[in-house]
């Protein structure tokens, strides 16, 4: 047994590490991002602010997508429904919906579980009669990821990179 102030994990003897408590997960994740010297968002907003603004420029299932605005005015950034709140929530030209779930680092394959059960709302509620994807974003996708999205051809996985560069600007002319 292995407990944290917000949890109790129940594990039997001789289980893999995998089963790290959350905060031992995330600072395993950190700690891998950190050694790998590549770019990356720090916090998930950062990322999510950074899809949702050039959205219409990234392209899924070669469709062009814009953020989802509801009857209420209400947009699709973290936008609240009975099962959580998704990341961001798109649509195409021809009305389909794309559930984002986004992770800064790397993603375990329970991420295809969120974004599912995020789906199935849609398709119970707002999205009947539409086809419905799912978009999982991070910075490495885990292979374990891979294997459970075979049976799941409905949601994408893509892997993000971060990239900056500086140009002189001094000179007046």
């Amino acid at each position: 047994m292995r407990a944290s102030p917000t949890e109790v994990v129940l594990t039997p003897s001789g289980s893999p590490s995998q089963d790290a408590l959350p905060e031992e997960a995330a600072d395993a994740e950190d700690a891998e991002l950190e050694g790998g010297g590549a770019s990356y968002f720090s916090m998930e907003g950062q990322l999510r602010d950074f899809l949702a603004s050039n959205i219409s420029s990234v392209p899924i299932n070669g469709k062009t997508l814009k953020i989802y605005i509801d009857q209420t005015g209400r947009d699709g950034v973290e936008y609240p429904c009975a099962v959580g709140f998704m990341d961001i929530l798109a649509v195409d030209g021809e009305g389909a919906f794309y559930v984002f779930e986004l992770k800064r680092g790397r993603s375990p394959d329970y991420v295809l579980g969120q974004v599912a059960r995020y789906m199935g709302w849609i398709k119970t509620t707002i999205g009947k009669n539409v086809p419905v994807y799912g978009v999982i974003v991070s910075k490495e996708i885990s292979s374990n990821l891979k294997f459970a999205r075979l049976v799941a051809e409905n949601i994408y996985l893509y892997e993000y990179e971060v990239s900056f560069s500086l140009r002189p600007a001094h000179d007046v002319g």
